[in-house]
């Protein structure tokens, strides 16, 4: 017994000896091997508007780390509404900076899809490389081929199942992956990389995006969490910045998004050769979360083995060292700084913004009247949805019912078509949804997922908001 026994131990090293040797080299040639094909970009703000300047401040600080990577700029197509640099209340005209540094990353940027050119529709067709349905803008689409590798990364406000375009229709999470499944049918991508900025940025590939389409996605924060602002503010002995604030003249302003500065600061350091993508998600992911209490939790989904490709694949070499524009490397993982709720970025820049202001101007009251008229429309849209869950599911189990959250691998909702349609029918009765009460779409997705007719709906919304 002892003899064969040692004989299946014996076995069994044998085995692993050669399954390492196997693995170990297979990661060698992932980070040695050339990329074969040709690297693509995407790269989208989903937003406008001056309170908003560190989507498009992100985006193009993205750009510049994958110019400087060595992507073609016919490959790399950006979407921004360009509404930021050269706006009245820059204090650097002609300038974007995404960090306290201030190194300006809006120099160069290429401007294929600005204004009401960056919505929904563009966007899917620049992906799908259908240029007739494009409308607008450079007309640069994702002419990609069978060997290349796709890099799309997407920052800007979201909602359970939804993230935002500034012109147009909200882009749904089944209508995303519609599109990517097109996408892989065409066979014309090897493998493709999404990075998305957005509260509850993880609803959006959540039990909804499989794994065989050679699709690797990383998210700012979980299906039922917002992500964070960063760069944010002066600081005040009350609420001091943890590391870098942002700069005195950006009253209010947050000049970047925690996990998007995060990827980017850690591009501008890393070794892109020799550094994966599951590297770097492991390292944003630790900076994300440093603080909970201003932090959120990074989420991938997909196809977790695309995460072992080097950086490079998708964003090209570190032909040159930044790191004298972003965060020392050996700091990377515990900097962090001012950090404030993507949804409350609006409040912390009214608020600062009345702070400042002289004491008796128009300008302090201006902002003070903003400041309470912003709360309580907020104020109104969280009663309006309180109010229609308890006349659906009763009072006591209202609440309940609107806030569930389902268990991860499972969609925020079984059918789309009724998120979309009750979502109008609540908005006919209720007002449009902002930034803001867009966090209610996981109580209209649950109204769904609860069958409640549409005559219901449609009664009750009334009913709920006729006050």
């Amino acid at each position: 017994m002892i003899y064969r026994d040692n004989i299946v131990g014996v076995f069994f090293l044998v085995l692993v000896s050669i399954f390492v040797n196997i693995e170990s080299r297979s990661i060698s040639q992932f980070l040695t091997q050339k990329t074969k094909g040709t690297k693509w970009a995407v790269l989208i703000s989903g937003s406008a508007g001056w309170i908003n300047y560190r989507h498009q401040a992100d985006v193009c600080h993205a750009y510049q780390v994958l110019k400087a990577g060595g992507l073609k700029e016919e490959n790399i197509i950006v979407f921004m509404y360009d509404d930021i640099a050269y706006n009245t209340k820059n204090p650097r005209p002609g300038v974007i900076i995404n960090n306290r540094q201030g190194h300006d990353v809006y120099k160069g940027v290429p401007k294929d899809y600005v204004g009401d050119d960056v919505n929904a529709k563009n966007f899917f067709n620049v992906i799908l490389a259908n240029r007739s349905g494009v409308v607008g803008g450079s007309g640069k689409v994702l002419k990609s081929g069978p060997n290349d590798h796709i890099f799309i990364y997407y920052a800007d406000h979201g909602g359970p199942g939804v993230i935002t375009m500034p012109s147009g229709e909200l882009i749904h999470a089944d209508e995303l992956f519609n599109v990517l499944k097109k996408k892989h049918a065409l066979g014309t991508y090897d493998r493709l990389v999404i990075y998305i900025e957005a509260c509850e940025s993880g609803s959006m590939f959540d039990g909804i995006l499989p794994k065989g389409l050679n699709i690797y996605a990383t998210t700012a924060s979980k299906p039922d969490e917002n992500s964070f602002a960063t760069y944010c503010g002066d600081g005040t002995p009350d609420h001091p910045c943890f590391g870098p604030c942002s700069l005195p003249e950006f009253k209010g302003i947050c000049l970047g998004d925690l996990y998007s500065v995060a990827w980017m600061e850690d591009s501008d350091v890393q070794d892109r050769k020799t550094n994966t993508l599951h590297g770097q998600y492991s390292r944003v992911a630790k900076r994300t979360a440093a603080n909970l209490t201003y932090g959120s939790h990074v989420m991938q989904y997909g196809d977790l083995m695309v995460s072992f490709d080097p950086l490079a694949t998708y964003m090209g070499e570190n032909f040159k060292n930044h790191s004298d524009d972003s965060v020392d490397a050996k700091s990377f993982s515990t900097s962090s700084s001012r950090n404030v709720d993507q949804r409350n970025s609006e409040l912390f820049y009214l608020f600062t913004k009345h702070q400042k202001a002289p004491e008796g101007s128009d300008e302090k009251y201006e902002a003070l009247v903003k400041l309470n008229k912003v709360k309580s429309q907020r104020s109104q849209v969280d009663n309006n949805v309180k109010h229609l869950g308890e006349l659906l599911f009763g009072v006591e189990k209202g609440n309940e019912v609107l806030n569930s959250v389902r268990p991860a691998g499972k969609p925020l909702v079984d059918n789309w078509d009724c998120l979309k349609s009750y979502v109008k029918i609540f908005e006919a009765h209720c007002g449009r949804l902002t930034t803001y009460g867009r966090r209610h779409l996981r109580g209209i997705a649950n109204i769904c997922n609860a069958e409640i007719t549409n005559e219901k709906m449609v009664s009750m919304s009334a009913q709920a908001c006729s006050s």
